[in-house]
């Protein structure tokens, strides 16, 4: 009987260029196991993302199963749970590909360590990222701390190398290990299932395939210019895939690097839109050197810093009714569907933390729990940026107009009124600042500031003067 190992998925949810299964396969029988242990995780698992990890799951077991070797489900910790693994079944040795988080580091060592002491062969590898954290550094050997100097760096160290196929079968243990039921783990939001807006979404490695190709063929020609504009189909919307592992970016930038060669695609298009790679290697980059990103500012200038507390104002901002347009338009787009715009984003962040002079860590936790993309390097990282107490040459007097935004970046209102139908009725005049329109103006499109749709919770220009001399007071 051939040797048995265990494949560990992790953020790895898919078969293709997947290096801990293609190593494993290569030596003997394939055990795949997905551990629910969410005490290993930086924090509990979003809704949104318990949500997609459901789906994701139960597409990749089909896939599994087809090739040969069910996917055996086991929920508690995770060293346990491989221990127990490997006395039921006689496996010799346990693959991963591996994952950067702090709790997540230490606990692979731990596990790796014990195991390597009893004797099981333990392999890990990258699976998730282009390079590795530690391969990065700059001249004087620390990591970098701004980005454009990190992605010159890392672009140059990137290995083009063939993606790994699917193997063409799995050779199964006897008798197939126990495995828990997905359902039981109830990772489908019920009673209410807020989910049913997340109909656009197809979790899974062939949903991931899909949506790659059809940016490839379609927004990718235009990425640069109508990656800022929301009410277009300008961005490829990889990021919930590529945060689960459905696609590897290895996968992502050859497919990319293949359409410019072809000439589907021009190199200024793949260059821009590569770079937003560079930027999920970089954010994670630095939550594996600066661990306590996720509870602190990087910034430490900013580390006091007199955040306000205004409840009532956060609650408007989560609930889109704060009376600027762009700003509530991405909150419910976010709500109903589980992802946002990323132009969006900035704006609605800058919003909480500049306007309203919130919390960081309070906006990232409600995008944490309602994106189906949220990924904590990313999440921390991008709060941090627009806050601006994170990793930037030039930080904290960035702070956006959310009526000059809306009129940039969706001059006619398109995204706006698809997400406020009470305001579809307003000229695009006044569509971003219905405010400023004349009553009889708000009466044509039947609009009543205050009652169906809310007047602004707050002056732009006093909180942007108050935030800013909060900033200068800080540095």
């Amino acid at each position: 009987m051939p040797p048995a190992a265990v494949v560990w998925f992790r953020n790895d949810l898919r078969l293709s260029d997947n290096p801990a299964l293609v190593a494993a396969a290569a030596v003997g029988a394939v055990i795949p196991l997905y551990i629910y242990d969410e005490s290993r995780l930086a924090r509990r698992l979003g809704d949104a993302s318990r949500w997609w990890l459901d789906k994701s799951l139960r597409r990749m077991a089909a896939d599994l199963a087809a090739l040969g070797a069910p996917l055996v489900l086991r929920r508690g910790r995770a060293g346990r749970v491989l221990n127990e693994l490997l006395a039921e079944t006689g496996a010799s040795s346990v693959y991963w590909n591996r994952v950067y988080d702090t709790p997540s580091v230490l606990r692979d060592s731990s596990i790796k360590a014990d195991l390597r002491s009893r004797g099981v062969g333990v392999h890990s590898f990258n699976g998730s990222l282009l390079i590795e954290p530690w391969a990065v550094r700059n001249k004087a050997g620390e990591p970098f701390r701004v980005f454009t100097p990190f992605w010159r760096a890392a672009r140059a160290q990137i290995e083009e190398a063939e993606p790994f196929a699917v193997p063409k079968r799995l050779r199964r243990v006897e008798p197939t290990p126990r495995s828990e039921g997905l359902a039981d783990w109830q990772l489908h939001p019920v009673g209410p299932d807020w989910s049913l807006g997340f109909h656009d979404w197809t979790p899974g490695e062939s949903g991931a395939w899909s949506r790659l190709t059809a940016f490839l063929a379609g927004g990718a020609k235009g990425y640069v210019e109508a990656r800022n504009s929301p009410a277009l189909l300008g961005t490829s919307r990889l990021s919930p895939h590529l945060h689960f592992g459905e696609v590897s970016p290895r996968q992502v930038w050859a497919a990319t690097i293949g359409a410019e060669v072809m000439g589907d695609i021009d190199q200024n298009q793949t260059d821009g839109f590569l770079r937003q790679l560079g930027w999920r290697e970089f954010n994670h980059h630095l939550g594996y050197h600066f661990p306590k990103m996720e509870q602190e500012g990087f910034n430490s200038r900013f580390r006091d810093f007199p955040w306000r507390d205004d409840p009532a104002g956060v609650e408007s901002w989560r609930r889109g009714r704060t009376g600027f347009p762009i700003v509530d338009a991405g909150m419910r787009e976010l709500w109903s569907t589980g992802w946002m715009h990323n132009r969006v984003r900035m704006i609605a962040a800058s919003f909480l933390t500049k306007d309203l002079m919130a919390d960081w860590r309070i906006g990232e936790s409600w995008f944490w729990n309602t994106l189906v993309d949220a990924d904590l390097a990313n999440n921390v990282s991008g709060w941090q940026w627009v806050a601006g107490v994170g990793a930037d040459a030039a930080p904290y007097f960035r702070i956006f107009n959310p009526v000059l935004q809306g009129v940039k970046f969706d001059p006619q209102g398109s995204y706006v009124r698809h997400w406020l139908p009470e305001l579809a009725g307003l000229p695009d005049r006044y569509i971003h600042e219905p405010w400023r329109a004349e009553q009889s103006i708000l009466a044509e499109a039947r609009v009543r500031l205050g009652v169906t749709y809310p007047a602004p919770i707050i002056d732009h220009a006093e909180a942007r003067s108050r935030a800013l001399a909060a900033y200068e007071r800080s540095v």
